[in-house]
């Protein structure tokens, strides 16, 4: 039993025993192989897939071809160059917060015109040390999403935004929609300090999501590195595209 199934399991063995993981289906898989395999894709963005393991990430957060889709912090785009192909013929594909890389850049570019920019501008400034951001209360202005992600940004966030981010996502979603976060992993209730205020400690982030009304689904273990050993910022050359990430996913009640 891995480190973040050590940690899990009392939760696991609480969880409501209708809930089970989301499962997605075979024309969306070949759809997310044939987006990964698209030579238009940089080669930067190619050396990651080993290490982000797209289709069994997507897989595990049940994603479909006809949902609506809201994506938050899609950062340089490399999420967005797999989901805007996959949801371009029958689903819809949002993307929020932190989106200015990829609205000067990829949504540019030919076949990403139908990724829909849900405006965000709720940051009102950063922790004392400087590192995570603020925010007021907010909403995405839509209630009409099946699933949610974000890969590793829960880190950027104080806990008050972390909430308001989370609120703001069971309120997007649909009755019975998903939401899906991966971030790299802290030591269960380890101080916050500069080598691991980009790790955070997966318990807690079940509870704060929890807070807001969702139900916790599942995790998986498909980003566990035991040789990561939680000890230093993800951010060291030694250290980067190694990480330890835990991968959780939540439902909001029907």
């Amino acid at each position: 039993m891995n480190r973040l199934a050590r940690l899990l399991l009392p939760t696991l063995l609480v969880a409501t025993a209708s809930l089970a993981s989301a499962e997605t289906d075979e024309r969306t898989v070949e759809k997310v192989k044939a987006a990964l395999a698209d030579p238009s894709r940089p080669e930067a963005d190619r050396e990651r897939d080993g290490n982000r393991k797209a289709v069994e990430t997507l897989s595990f957060f049940g994603l479909k071809d006809d949902m609506t889709v809201l994506e938050l912090l899609p950062g340089g785009g490399w999420y967005t160059r797999v989901l805007a192909p996959v949801l371009a013929e029958r689903g819809t594909y949002y993307v929020s917060i932190g989106t200015g890389s990829i609205e000067r850049g990829l949504l540019t570019q030919p076949g990403f015109d139908k990724v829909k920019v849900l405006p965000f501008d709720a940051i009102t400034g950063r922790d004392e040390d400087g590192l995570r951001m603020t925010t007021r209360a907010f909403g995405f202005g839509v209630d009409d999403v099946d699933l949610v992600l974000t890969f590793r940004n829960l880190h950027n966030f104080t806990e008050s935004a972390r909430a308001e981010m989370n609120q703001a996502t069971f309120d997007a979603l649909k009755p019975g929609g998903h939401y899906g976060v991966v971030d790299h992993t802290r030591r269960h209730m380890q101080y916050d300090y500069y080598e691991n205020w980009r790790r955070m400690d997966p318990v807690r982030m079940i509870k704060e999501i929890e807070a807001v009304g969702f139900e916790f689904v599942d995790f998986s273990d498909l980003h566990y590195r035991p040789d990561d050993g939680l000890e230093f910022e993800v951010g060291r050359a030694s250290v980067t595209g190694n990480t330890d990430r835990f991968t959780l996913l939540f439902r909001k009640p029907e």
